[in-house]
């Protein structure tokens, strides 16, 4: 289905056109002054010049002609030239009823549907998950939703650090602490064994140490040194030691993603992308493009039009060592080989906006990618504490992902069990969902581009722009739709009872189901106050939001989308009566206007990456 806003361009145009004007002069926006119009057509003035004629003039025109338009409950010429809208309220009630008899709520899917790969960034194995992750996670999941949701094919890959240096520190301090493990034995040709020596506390306490030790003993990070280029080389038992590394740690991240309700289509990892390399290099070499500097292999990247420095693309270190650069431009092979994606999209902290600008330039100079094919950078700002500083815990470390959930969700445990008298069992569950819309929304709620303040406080309330907020509204229409089934229960099996076999009250719209449930009533009618047609036009505008989001990637616009139509639900609720109204009709329309507020609502907090609970 069209978006609304175009349904009502295409009739001002029309208008336009039909009094010798171009269309394109009939565009029309939502007005910026809702207590004068709701939609407001501003061509009159652009006109101006080109007929050479007074815009009033010219507004008046097509204000006459679009009189009488069943589209339109008002039409109004005002000086200098602006032309004020208000549109039918049957209209719009109709849209609406469109939407509600549609799955996808009738949401324009991309005309040409792209294959779409979103890198995460990529956690570090044998690395706790830690808040500096969180941004990643959350932004590019709520993406990879909205993008599907648009129509096109997604494909979300972690792309896990698993190479180079760490892994040789872990191996070399595991070889340090049980030196008669068969991995060390270069005479051993049994199995290895299925379980791994060490458990994910004893990994994640192994690779600070190691690290830490490197740094002070020069013997040691040789050593670590070798083991890493063993390992690379393809040592057997430091291959079954590095599986054992990715096994355990794979298993605690998707645990930790799991609780942040993130998933992915794939769980690629660096090493992954190291049989590309070797041609990769030669191809670069033979091509031209790349070329030794000071012992290290380079590709020039700059551009004319820098306005600062670009510095060389390093492909390989004078040591021969390949770099995060490598891996990435390897890597960008595989997924055109394998995938042939019409976008790669990267969600990555946008302090790394330099190394992306060489890893974009460098693939397309030296042909890894299509023409066509869009290399994008969706750098994200910091989450930092209520001091401006990069959010700690309490201590002044770096917290970990696990913790921060564990607090939020204790935090949204106590204020459910002090406002009402709850199960504790439920009472957890739904402080879990609460918890994560509180972290979610927090985050999401804010450019992606900008740094933000995590405010434990605000971002639990359950008032203002909050995650909870958006919850509770969603929850105060289940609540009410529930009364309501219950209600047209009882009216419907009295009317059984009394011998009336026709089940269905055509007058309420309740219809029995065959497991004595209720379905809903469907059809929406033209709104009787100002409170109930602002609810309606908000609904209105769902089509266009998921279009502005999945093209600009941009999350915080189905945040401010639902935060406005969670408003407007409550402005609504609180002005009017609904189970309470004795006209049955009307009621009936409230009621299917309130599902699909809940439809939208909870559709936008899906994309999120979030749900509701049935009860706060």
């Amino acid at each position: 289905m069209k978006k609304f806003l175009d349904l009502i361009s295409r009739e001002v145009s029309a208008a336009f056109e039909a009094c010798g004007y171009e269309a394109a002069y009939g565009k029309t926006g939502i007005s910026n002054r809702p207590d004068l119009c709701e939609y407001q057509c501003n061509g009159a003035m652009a006109a101006k010049k080109k007929y050479q004629k007074a815009p009033i003039l010219i507004a008046k025109e097509v204000v006459e002609k679009l009189a009488g338009n069943p589209v339109f409950e008002s039409v109004e010429a005002v000086n200098p030239g602006f032309i004020n809208l208000r549109v039918s309220g049957s209209y719009l009630a109709g849209y609406l009823d469109q939407m509600a008899a549609d799955s996808d709520l009738s949401v324009e899917k991309a005309e040409q549907p792209k294959t779409i790969i979103i890198d995460f960034g990529g956690a570090n194995v044998a690395k706790p998950l830690h808040v500096g992750h969180l941004r990643s996670a959350i932004i590019g999941e709520s993406v990879k939703r909205i993008c599907r949701f648009a129509g096109h094919q997604v494909i979300g890959d972690v792309h896990l650090g698993d190479w180079g240096l760490q892994m040789g520190l872990i191996i070399t301090e595991v070889r340090h602490r049980n030196p008669s493990l068969p991995y060390f034995d270069e005479s051993f040709e049994g199995e290895y064994p299925e379980e791994a020596p060490f458990t994910i506390s004893e990994l994640e306490e192994i690779y600070p140490f190691a690290s830490g030790k490197s740094k002070e003993d020069e013997a040691y990070k040789n050593e670590a040194l070798e083991a890493t280029a063993k390992l690379q080389d393809g040592e057997r038992g430091y291959r079954a030691l590095w599986q054992h590394i990715l096994n355990v740690s794979i298993a605690d991240l998707k645990k930790n993603y799991d609780n942040l309700n993130v998933e992915f289509d794939l769980w690629k990892k660096e090493s992954d992308a190291q049989p590309f390399i070797p041609d990769m290099v030669e191809a670069m070499k033979r091509d031209g493009y790349a070329y030794e500097d000071q012992g290290a292999l380079i590709v020039d990247i700059k551009e004319e039009s820098d306005t600062k420095e670009v510095p060389p693309c390093m492909i390989l270190k004078s040591d021969g060592a390949a770099l995060y650069t490598t891996t990435d431009l390897a890597t960008i092979i595989d997924r055109m080989q394998t995938y042939h994606p019409d976008e790669i999209i990267y969600v990555v902290d946008k302090r790394q906006e330099m190394h992306f600008t060489q890893v974009f330039r460098c693939a397309r100079k030296t042909g890894l990618v299509n023409e066509d094919t869009e290399l994008k950078f969706l750098g994200f700002g910091t989450m930092n504490g209520r001091d401006g500083k990069p959010f700690k815990t309490r201590e002044g470390g770096v917290m970990r992902l696990e913790r921060l959930i564990s607090e939020i969700d204790e935090e949204m445990y106590k204020k459910i069990m002090e406002n009402h008298e709850a199960d504790p069992e439920e009472a957890r569950e739904t402080a879990a969902l609460v918890g994560l819309s509180a972290i979610k929304y927090g985050d999401l709620s804010n450019q992606a581009s900008k740094d933000y303040v995590f405010d434990v406080d605000k971002f639990t309330s359950f008032e203002g722009n909050t995650g909870p907020y958006i919850l509770y509204t969603i929850v105060r229409i289940k609540s009410i739709l529930s009364k309501y089934r219950a209600q047209a229960a009882a009216s419907v099996n009295g009317a059984s009872e009394n011998g009336n076999v026709n089940v269905t009250d055509a007058q309420a719209g309740a219809t029995q189901k065959p497991n004595g449930g209720v379905t809903l009533p469907r059809e929406i009618l033209a709104p009787v106050s100002e409170s109930e047609k602002a609810l309606m036009l908000e609904l209105a505008k769902l089509n266009s939001v998921i279009e502005q989001a999945s093209e600009e990637l941009a999350p915080h616009k189905i945040c401010s989308f639902i935060y406005d139509l969670s408003n407007a639900l409550n402005r609504f609720y609180h002005e009017t009566k609904i189970l309470a109204c004795e006209d049955e009709a009307q009621k009936c329309g409230w009621i299917a206007l309130l599902d699909l507020t809940k439809r939208v609502l909870e559709t936008g907090i899906d994309l999120l990456g979030f749900e509701a609970p049935e009860r706060m």
